[in-house]
C-alpha cells in the first residue's frame, strides 16, 4: 500500500481544500496521473500519485480541508481495478432483488449500505459523522445535498450555523436580524464560500485596516489611441498574431509614469521604503471562482505585442485554473479594468504590498469644451488612481495620474517613455 499525500505548493502555502476527486475508488491510476484537485488561497493544483495502482481508499471528502503532507488516499500497487469480481457481483444481485424477499443476515454487502439498512442509520461520510458527534448533532435531522442521499462535512457545517442562529433570535431579539431574515417559507440557498472568495475578502478587509488608501481620479481622451488602433490593428494583427487592444497602451503609460514617480512603484517593510527599479505590472482577471492577479515581468522590456502576447496567455491560464503561484508572485503595481463589465466609475482597493492601483472605466461618448464656443463628443474614459497614503502624497499621485492621461492622449510618446 502507498499513502497519497498533500505536496509541497509553495513557501506561503500552508494547507488547501480538495475541490473534487479525479478518479474514484477502485479506478487504476499510472505513476504521474492527477487524482484529485486542491485548491489553495491562490492557486488550485493538480494532485499526482507517485505509484501506480488501484485507489483503496479516499481518506477525506470533497470540501475537506487538508494541510501540506497529509495522507488523503491510498494506492494498491497489487490491486486490480474494479475491486472483487465476487463483491461487485453480490452487490449488484443484492440491489435486484424483490424487496418481499428477505435478504439473510450474513449477505456481504457494502458497510455503508448494510449500516443503513441494518440499523436504519443515514448515510453519512466519516468526516460527516465525525464532526455530528463533535458538535453533538443528529444526523438524523440533517438535509443531504448530495443526489445520492449521503450526508457530507459541509451538510452538517450549514447544519450547524442554524440552530445557532436561532437560538441568538429567540434569547436577544434585539440582535436577531440576520437570522429573522431568513424566512423558512421563502425559497434559499446556502452555498460556502471557496477558499479563494475567503482569501480575497479577508484580504481585501485587511488592505482597508492597514493602509491608508485614497483615490485620486482624472478622466482621459481616448481619440487618439482609438483612432491609431483603427489604423494599425490589421497589419498589427497580421504581423504580430496577436490584436492590438487597450491594455497595451495603459501598460506602457503606466511604466512611463512609474518611472517619473517611483515611490507609487514601491512598498513599506517595517520602518523602511523598497523602492523597486522593475517594473513587474499585475493585471487583474476575473474567472468564475473570484478576481486573480497574475503578473506579466518586465513589462518596460516588452514591446506593444509582447504585452498584449503576454496579458493573453496570464488571462487563459486564469480562466483555465492552470495559473502557478510563481505567476502572481512579486507584482510592483496593479491595473484593473472595470470598463469591460460596463463601469463608469469605481475605487480600486490596493493589491497588498502595492501601493498603487489603476482603475480604468468604460469608454463613453461625452461633451467636451473645445474652446470657449465649441463642443464636440470626445470618446472619454474615468481614471482611477488608489494609492497609500503613508508614502505617497496627494501631490505625486495627481501628477502620476495626469502624466498617464499625458501619454495616452499622445501614444506616440509611449515609444519613448514607455
Amino acid at each position: 500500500m502507498t499513502d497519497v499525500k498533500v505536496p509541497e505548493l509553495g513557501e506561503s502555502i500552508t494547507e488547501g481544500t480538495i475541490s473534487q476527486w479525479l478518479k474514484q475508488v477502485g479506478d487504476y491510476v499510472e505513476q504521474g496521473e492527477f487524482i484529485a484537485e486542491l485548491e489553495t488561497d491562490k492557486v488550485n493544483a493538480e494532485i499526482p500519485v507517485e505509484t501506480s495502482g488501484v485507489i483503496k481508499e479516499f481518506k477525506r471528502e470533497p470540501g475537506d480541508t487538508v494541510e501540506i503532507g497529509e495522507v488523503i488516499a491510498v494506492i494498491d500497487e497489487s490491486g486490480q481495478a474494479g475491486g472483487s469480481s465476487s463483491e461487485s457481483s453480490e452487490s449488484t444481485s443484492a440491489e435486484q432483488a424483490p424487496k418481499k424477499q428477505e435478504e439473510p443476515k450474513s449477505a456481504e454487502k457494502p458497510a455503508e449500505q448494510e449500516e443503513t439498512q441494518s440499523t436504519n442509520r443515514p448515510l453519512a461520510s466519516p468526516a460527516a459523522r465525525k464532526l455530528a458527534r463533535e458538535k453533538g448533532i443528529s444526523l438524523d435531522s440533517i438535509t443531504p445535498t448530495d443526489p445520492t442521499g449521503k450526508i457530507r462535512r459541509q451538510d452538517v457545517e450549514a447544519y450547524q450555523e442554524k440552530p445557532a442562529k436561532a437560538s441568538s433570535g429567540s434569547s436577544q431579539k434585539a440582535a436577531s436580524a440576520p437570522a429573522q431574515s431568513e424566512d423558512p417559507t421563502k425559497p434559499t440557498e446556502r452555498e460556502k464560500m471557496s477558499r479563494r472568495r475567503q482569501t480575497i475578502a479577508k484580504r481585501l478587509v485587511e488592505v482597508q485596516q492597514t493602509s491608508a488608501m485614497l483615490t485620486t481620479f482624472n478622466e482621459v481622451d481616448m481619440s487618439a489611441v482609438m483612432d491609431l488602433r483603427k489604423r494599425r490593428k490589421d497589419a498589427f494583427l497580421d504581423k504580430n498574431g496577436v490584436k492590438l487592444g487597450f491594455m497595451s497602451f495603459f501598460t506602457k503609460a503606466v511604466v512611463g509614469a512609474l518611472k517619473e514617480f517611483p515611490l507609487l512603484n514601491a512598498e513599506i517593510q517595517g520602518d523602511e521604503l523598497l523602492i523597486k527599479k522593475y517594473y513587474d505590472i499585475g493585471i487583474a482577471v476575473s474567472t468564475d471562482t473570484g478576481l486573480v492577479v497574475p503578473v506579466l515581468r518586465d513589462a518596460d522590456r516588452l514591446g506593444f505585442a509582447g504585452i498584449e502576447s503576454g496579458i493573453g496567455e496570464l488571462g487563459k491560464k486564469a480562466r483555465d485554473n492552470k495559473l502557478q503561484l510563481n505567476d502572481m508572485q512579486g507584482g510592483t503595481f496593479t491595473i484593473t479594468n472595470g470598463g469591460v463589465f460596463g463601469s463608469l466609475w469605481s475605487t480600486p482597493i490596493l493589491n497588498a504590498p502595492q501601493v498603487g492601483i489603476l482603475g480604468m472605466h468604460k469608454i463613453q461618448m461625452r461633451p467636451v469644451a473645445i474652446d470657449n464656443e465649441r463642443f464636440e463628443n470626445r470618446p472619454m474614459m474615468y481614471l482611477a488612481l488608489s494609492y497609500d497614503h503613508r508614502i505617497v502624497d496627494g501631490k505625486e499621485a495627481v501628477s502620476f495620474l495626469v502624466k498617464i492621461k499625458d501619454l495616452i492622449e499622445d501614444p506616440e510618446q509611449l515609444l519613448l517613455e514607455g
